[in-house]
């Protein structure tokens, strides 16, 4: 038997955020969180009741410490994180926004210690001995070395015969449309579980917006058996090559947006763990939804909760 149900590589990062009607060149002061989007998605699933592995690296400092031992908090295995005594941690800034303005997502990810990270840094046998490998295109720009490894990783597993789990994830401040639908190419091709935001499907590919004629055309690139669309607040659809699967999303009052898009894709892979994909999407617009109404990005649910706000919505007090 495999040692986890999902590993994962990416990384990890500090936010920090002002508070709305705060712009950053004014701020006096920040709330910092934990944030790596993979992290955040396998603490989740780890949350879940799943056996879960994270590669990363971190500076040996009380940043990375903080990192490493927030996420170690859900469970999370840590043992084959790459320390280095020298060396930074990447950051983010999140300055909120009210319409006429949107929120604003400022990255410093350069020169850190997970973009020096070389393939001869991995663990590779602890990374392939999962259920489940999960990776995501954010980090693929990151930097030569980084995307190297991911494709290494893909390679390994394809030979091992391990499901790949890939998550677009598309960021216009770190790359071009053009320049990621080249790079992910033949990543794309080769996964099992592809997560697709629908805005990011029409950018990059100039995909419909109507939603099963969406999923149908992402299926034209990839050979995966199990394609998730994010359509935002209209829900999530989902297509296993012979069914298509929709839910809607809750109703709820958002607090912050940032972190939902991980959150569904947990939820939708603790459905998937458990071999079925209607409930899947079920767990992925409630984890997204809980992401949605609180601040920071990692979701903090058991699974017991989970099932429970599968059935019970009532948001009243219980004593």
């Amino acid at each position: 038997m495999a040692r986890f149900d999902v590993t994962t590589f990416g990384e990890g990062q500090l936010r920090y955020s002002v508070p709305i009607g705060t712009r950053i060149e004014q701020a006096r002061s920040f709330d910092v969180n934990i944030t790596g989007t993979e992290a955040n998605v396998s603490s989740l699933v780890s949350r879940l009741g799943w056996r879960c592995g994270w590669i990363t690296g971190l500076p040996n400092s009380p940043l990375g410490r903080r990192v490493a031992s927030e996420y170690g908090m859900s469970g999370l295995d840590m043992s084959a994180v790459v320390w280095k005594d020298e060396g930074r941690l990447a950051t983010y800034y999140v300055e909120y926004g009210l319409p006429p303005r949107g929120t604003q997502v400022y990255y410093d990810r350069k020169n850190t210690v997970f973009t020096g990270l070389t393939p001869d840094d991995i663990d590779w046998d602890y990374l392939l001995d999962t259920r489940l490998l999960h990776l995501s295109g954010l980090t693929v720009p990151l930097s030569d070395s980084v995307n190297q490894i991911i494709n290494e990783a893909v390679k390994r597993a394809k030979a091992k015969k391990i499901p790949i789990s890939f998550d677009m994830n598309y960021r216009s401040r770190i790359w071009t449309t053009e320049e990621a639908a080249a790079a992910v190419e033949p990543i794309i091709r080769q996964v099992d579980v592809l997560f697709f935001a629908r805005g990011d499907a029409t950018r990059m590919y100039g995909f419909s917006q109507e939603p099963e004629k969406l999923i149908e055309q992402l299926a034209t690139i990839t050979d995966a058996g199990f394609i998730v669309a994010s359509l935002s607040k209209d829900g999530i659809i989902a297509w296993d090559r012979e069914q298509h699967y929709f839910e809607e999303t809750h109703r709820i009052d958002v607090i912050d947006r940032i972190g939902a898009g991980d959150a569904m894709v947990a939820g939708v892979l603790h459905g998937w763990l458990q071999g079925d994909c209607a409930k899947a999407l079920k767990y992925g617009v409630t984890t997204a939804a809980l992401a949605l109404t609180q601040y920071g990005d990692p979701v903090l649910v058991n699974r017991h909760e989970l099932e429970s706000l599968l059935t019970n919505t009532n948001a009243d007090i219980n004593r």
